[in-house]
């Protein structure tokens, strides 16, 4: 069965006066083995893991979590100390429903390890594309990871676009050792028992990041044992790592139930129906997958007949563990994971701690009293569960005075303290601890004008505790970052709902709620600089204000501090508090284009958004390039509340009009302080909620480029992009033709009609209304159709005029020479002259999605290939339909454009301009 696309989501993406850019990724999916990822019951184990209440959550629990079904699963997990680690290459690689059987099946606590945030991805549902995808790919990857029950990290590599090779993406990443170092951090955190690779570093894996995934994947299994390996992270407290055995997925045939019982060491039976779920567990899984509507898996399903995952043992530090004809049960078979094999990890070292097995022995059995007293009534647990608490508290303090190696000690003090954390939430279940925390500011009109907190202001923080009556709580406190203030100002009860009311002052330097790592530019860095170590691995920096109830026998629970906002539909919505500067400030668009045959001046606008409750009076400023003017050279902007934005313009005129790359940069000042950067805020109706920063800067690109007199191109958008913005900065006289409208659109007023990059694949109505496209072009026009990933779909469509074949193929390397096929066609000639320079300084890739096959009425123009692979001459076709003129174009003009890369606008307008030589260019 082939997972169904979705088509285009109305709903936004990310709310930003400035689109930002974005990146390209093909990932290839295996069928039931391409899910899922993060967000574990228990919390992380490190001193850098987000607790269960750091949780970045506006979204509600999942039923499975909450209540007598969370407890359930809860006492499940405390019922093993079973640990792994699952890899990956890009968000929607991972393989859900083996990790949400071994997690909510099983009880195993899982990290999913994703190399990068798919910021070099394609967007199904927008235009944003580079690092603002990216943090939109990690909200929906950690809206998954809920469903699979797992925590989540990353490491510093970003996905730089689609790689053919793991030679050519090491060599992007510079070598081995940046990805590898940050495998090896998680795994000396987490402290995994066996390592579960979704990619093995062949061929096989398709993608050059999948294959760099499977290869690094394999030498962290034993570099992240080796002291000598990376010995910073020794310094900093980390402590070698041995997992007990390596496994990797990708093994048997694509989107097969069956595999050869030689090529597989674990049979798991993922489409194994979960009472507790109510569906598969790989059903299940693909509930969460749905979330990454930005890689089309809103429509994807799978049936609940049997499903498999196959895995393959290929490393080991254990006696052989497979039976007679090489399998295993499962991946912790050999490995004792229950509460008093925590005594085994010490070997010969046991013996000085010989409390350790009978206390452990005593502990899971209350935990084994709290499981059957929950069966039949979820209260009655919280007496086991507290006394297991309270005897587990008592044994971390004795084994931390014992004598024996530290290693060893750190190792079980890390197992004994997530064991501790699970029963606490475990117990807060039982008892039906509820403690909400909301930032006491009027409810914004929407997700853009929900409360910020802005450095030295102060704000009220509502604090509500309830549980059942036996169950009480001794003290709640909020947890501030350094430099906050807070104090109590009344305490009141509404039935048995405790009320606290707190006040709180921002520190003055107060860390803004950003991403911990950025790049200096997303065009062309595959690597990310890492702003903050404390989260390095980290998807997002914890929230900054939380709120913790201490129970009456010390339990305790946290909630994070959360603002109200409208959604679309009226309902009210949460996100986590986040803390803003005082003034956002925003260049539209983020880059310009100017010919050098304009006139006069460009208009530059600047969008100011206040995040103080008091009127400010500021003062804004244009920096340009030396030589340049800016009128006028100040303005004063005048705010006067939470959420007022304004626009403002400035008229610049450069020096002189050669072809180049310059910067404009607004600052705005208030009370001593500059500020020149702005934010966009990225979320959706089914995610949490983060913030993308930029620069306040414009790149502006001058380009020598002629256009058509009085050519009226219409454009019908697909999957989104940002190429008519430019085209209307060059002097093109384009207009927007939504999809919906395409039945009763005039075209005859249009001399171009172009299909914006996978149209096909997301505007139904475009493919309903496909014979009006070709009939426009039969009677004269011109019909310009950019790339299509939906390659069966358009086959089977028969969507081009004559005989043609899409396929997957592509150029990667942006490098790649390109070869004009027919110097001789208008196209490389009308308006401009397209030479070898034209295709120098190109982003990310030459292009996608290739023609492979076509008629002979068909003309290739351009041929180019990566290294030592035949050329590619389907990249661009034309043919002459009827009186017009019918174009299929794959390269990659959607992420040059938007670049201002100056060769690739010229050969677009050509493009546009086929079939309208007549006209004089200006």
């Amino acid at each position: 069965m082939r997972p169904i696309a979705e088509k285009a989501n109305p709903l936004l993406m990310t709310r930003s006066k400035r689109p930002p850019m974005a990146g390209t990724s093909v990932v290839f999916l295996r069928f039931a083995r391409f899910l899922i990822g993060v967000c574990l019951i228990a919390a992380l184990v490190s001193g850098l893991a987000q607790t269960a209440g750091d949780k970045l959550s506006r979204v509600e629990p999942l039923p499975q979590d909450s209540e007598t079904s969370g407890l359930k699963e809860m006492l499940l997990r405390l019922h093993t100390t079973a640990r792994m680690l699952h890899t990956t290459a890009h968000p929607d690689d991972e393989d859900g429903g083996m990790m949400t059987v071994e997690s909510r099946g099983h009880g195993v606590t899982i990290e999913l390890l994703t190399l990068n945030r798919g910021e070099g991805g394609q967007n199904k549902v927008g235009s944003n594309l580079f690092d603002v995808l990216g943090v939109l790919r990690t909200l929906e990857l950690t809206a998954s990871d809920r469903y699979y029950g797992v925590e989540q990290r990353f490491t510093r590599v970003a996905d730089f676009g689609f790689s053919k090779s793991a030679d050519e993406t090491f060599q992007k990443w510079q070598g081995h050792d940046i990805a590898l170092g940050d495998i090896v951090r998680v795994i000396r955190t987490l402290r995994p028992d066996v390592i579960v690779s979704r990619f093995n570093g062949t061929d096989r894996d398709g993608h050059g990041h999948h294959q760099a995934s499977g290869i690094v994947s394999r030498e962290a299994f034993r570099a992240a044992a080796d002291p000598n390996r990376f010995p910073e992270q020794i310094k900093e407290g980390l402590l070698p790592w041995q997992a007990k055995k390596y496994y990797m997925d990708n093994v048997c045939p694509f989107r097969s139930n069956e595999c050869p019982e030689k090529d597989y060491t674990i049979k798991l039976p993922v489409g194994e129906k979960s009472d507790a779920l109510g569906m598969t567990y790989i059903q299940f899984a693909v509930q969460g997958l749905k979330h990454q509507l930005s890689q089309g898996a809103g429509g994807w399903s799978v049936d609940a007949g049997p499903h498999y995952a196959f895995y393959r043992l290929v490393d080991s530090v254990l006696p052989k563990t497979t039976d007679e004809s090489g399998h295993e049960k499962d991946f912790f078979d050999g490995i004792d994971t229950s509460l008093p094999g925590l005594a085994s990890m010490l070997g010969t070292e046991e013996s000085k701690v010989h409390f350790l097995r009978p206390a452990l022995t005593q502990i899971a059995e209350k935990v084994d009293a709290a499981s059957a007293a929950a069966a039949k009534n979820p209260m009655s647990a919280t007496a086991p569960l507290a006394d297991a608490r309270q005897s587990l508290s008592e044994l971390v303090p004795k084994v931390e005075r014992s004598h024996f190696s530290s290693a060893a000690k750190h190792d079980l003090l890390i197992r004994l303290n997530e064991k501790l954390n699970q029963l606490e939430q475990a117990y807060a279940l039982a008892a039906g601890v509820k403690l909400n925390v909301v930032a006491d500011v009027p409810v914004a009109s929407n997700a853009d004008d929900a409360f910020m907190a802005a450095p030295g202001q102060t704000f009220n923080v509502i604090a509500s505790f309830s549980s059942d009556p036996a169950t009480k709580e001794s003290e709640i406190k909020l947890d501030l970052p350094p430099g906050w203030k807070s104090r109590l100002r009344s305490t009141e009860f509404a039935g048995n709902v405790e009320i606290t009311h707190f006040v709180v002052t921002v520190a003055a330097n107060a860390a803004y709620t950003r991403p911990h790592w950025h790049r200096a530019n997303p065009e062309t860095d595959a690597i990310n600089t890492i702003d903050d170590p404390r989260y390095a691995t980290l998807p997002f920096p914890p929230p900054a204000v939380r709120a913790t109830a201490v129970l009456s026998r010390g339990e305790r629970v946290s909630a994070v501090c959360m603002v109200k906002y409208k959604g679309n539909n009226g309902a009210v919505l949460e996100r986590a508090l986040a803390v803003a500067p005082a003034f956002s400030i925003a260049l539209e668009p983020a880059t310009e284009v100017i010919p050098t045959s304009q006139t006069g001046t460009t208009e530059i606008r600047i969008g100011v958004k206040s995040n103080i409750s008091t009127a400010a009076d500021a003062a804004l400023h244009l920096e340009v390039p030396k030589g340049w003017t800016a009128e006028p050279a100040r303005q004063s902007v005048t705010l006067q509340h939470v959420g007022e934005s304004k626009d403002f313009e400035f008229r610049v005129r450069p020096t002189d009009l050669h072809e180049g790359r310059y910067e404009l940069k607004a600052v705005l000042e208030y009370q001593g302080r500059s500020y020149s950067e702005g934010y966009s805020v990225v979320t959706r109706y089914d995610l949490d909620t983060f913030y993308y920063y930029q620069p306040a800067t414009e790149q502006v690109s001058i380009v020598d480029v002629k256009v058509p007199a009085e050519l009226k191109v219409g454009y019908v958008m697909g999957a989104g992009d940002d190429i008519p913005t430019v085209l209307r900065q060059v002097g093109m006289d384009v207009t927007s033709i939504p999809a919906d409208k395409l039945a009763s659109a005039d075209l005859s007023k249009f001399g171009t009609i172009v299909l914006g990059i996978r149209a096909y694949d997301t505007q139904k109505e475009v493919v309903a209304n496909n014979k009006k496209l070709l009939d426009f072009a039969a009677s004269g026009g011109t019909l310009v159709v950019q790339y299509e990933t939906g390659v069966s779909d358009f086959n089977s469509g028969n969507f081009a005029p004559y005989p043609a074949h899409l396929s997957r193929a592509r150029v990667s390397v942006e490098e790649a020479p390109v070869e004009i096929l027919a110097p001789d066609d208008s196209i490389f000639h009308f308006p401009n002259q397209i030479v070898g320079r034209d295709f120098e300084r190109w982003v990310q890739e030459r292009g996608l999605y290739f023609m492979d096959q076509w008629e002979s009425k068909y003309k290739a123009l351009l041929s180019c290939h990566d290294p030592n692979e035949a050329p590619q001459k389907g990249g661009l076709l034309r043919a002459e339909y009827g009186k017009g003129t019918y174009i299929y174009t794959g390269y990659a003009f959607f992420r040059q454009l938007p670049a201002g890369v100056p060769g690739a606008i010229r050969l677009y307008v050509n493009l546009l301009s086929a079939g309208h030589e007549k006209r004089r260019a200006r």
